[in-house]
């Protein structure tokens, strides 16, 4: 099974396909930081009001750290106890989309920051800022939850990874990475920062194939060990998912002060519960808030930009894409 001890080498025969296909996938959609012109958003930091430079200082501080977090877990916890050959091929894919990511931010955070003090503060948010700190250390004590962890020999091991797992997938780059969207998004509906909201649409796109490659991994252990998903490991989950909403809200509240225009902590509040709730039902579970969609500039999140072809690459395309592409396919 999937998570057996032990470290499988061959590829053949495969046993799990659908892994090796999101990772050719993944390949497809290679992108790189050069080709992000965040040049052109400094006219536009130069127009924000205080609450939404406050707001950009804050998100850029969070995203300071946020992809290395993912990928110490992917390291430290998730690499050794998949077993398949094809599964650790995607992790190892998206362990370089994690660091192009990191990249990304950084090159952001040099732009967007010039002041070398004012970029010292930002790194070091996990310790000074308390709504970022916050997240941080529930992602670390999710982490250090298998930390010692290096053999799924019973059934409590296997459960405890399959935490650690769906916690990165739907609570942190679920959750915490779809909020930090929404900030961009809602600028770029105000026509701002649209050079953040371009890298942002490759990051999203990255973080929605991780996801989902995640949750295919339960989807597998689920279906080779059903045993494992009982009643009290959905009452997990949901706390769990419960304590990530509180945390990101805390974190929103923070952001969005007294409120901005078209942007508020209570807006945040019913858009990430929406967003926990889509967790939910994507893991098994029964929604735990009912909340709607209050920001219909998310509505099209899953689709990608448009741009004029011969003035810079479109997101939507893939590289290397061969063969006929229909209209009615779901992109």
């Amino acid at each position: 099974m999937l998570l057996d001890p032990g470290m499988d080498l061959t590829l053949r025969p495969m046993r799990y396909p659908q892994f090796y296909e999101r990772y050719r996938a993944a390949i497809r959609n290679t992108w790189t930081v050069e080709e992000v012109d965040l040049q052109s958003d400094i006219a536009d930091l130069a127009r924000l009001s205080a609450g939404e430079r406050h707001l950009i200082n804050r998100l850029v501080a969070f995203f300071a750290t946020g992809d290395s977090i993912v990928a110490n877990n992917l390291v430290l916890n998730l690499y050794q106890h998949l077993n398949a050959p094809e599964a650790r091929l995607y992790l190892s894919r998206q362990l370089f989309e994690e660091a192009v990511h990191v990249q990304f931010y950084l090159t952001l955070l040099d732009t967007y920051l010039p002041d070398h003090d004012e970029r010292a503060k930002a790194f070091a948010a996990v310790e000074h800022i308390p709504s970022i700190r916050d997240k941080a250390e529930f992602c670390f004590r999710w982490i250090d939850s298998i930390g010692e962890l290096h053999r799924l020999s019973t059934r409590e091991d296997r459960r405890a990874f399959l935490l650690n797992l769906i916690c990165f997938a739907a609570c942190i780059e679920g959750l915490f990475f779809y909020g930090a969207f929404a900030y961009v998004y809602w600028l770029r509906s105000r026509g701002l920062l649209g050079g953040l909201a371009t890298g942002t649409n490759w990051v999203f796109r990255d973080e929605s194939m991780h996801m989902e490659f995640a949750f295919s991994v339960v989807d597998t252990v689920r279906a080779e060990e059903p045993g494992l998903f009982d009643a009290e490991l959905g009452a997990q989950v949901t706390r769990m998912i419960e304590e990530a909403v509180a945390a990101e809200l805390a974190f929103a509240v923070d952001l969005c002060g007294a409120g901005l225009p078209g942007m508020s902590a209570g807006q945040m509040r019913a858009y990430l519960e929406y967003v926990a709730d889509r967790r939910l039902v994507r893991l098994g579970l029964p929604e735990r808030y009912g909340t709607a969609n209050p920001f219909g500039f998310m509505e099209f999140q899953d689709v990608q930009e448009l741009a004029n072809f011969f003035e810079r690459r479109v997101s939507a395309y893939q590289v290397a894409v061969e063969g006929t592409v229909s209209l009615d396919e779901a992109f």
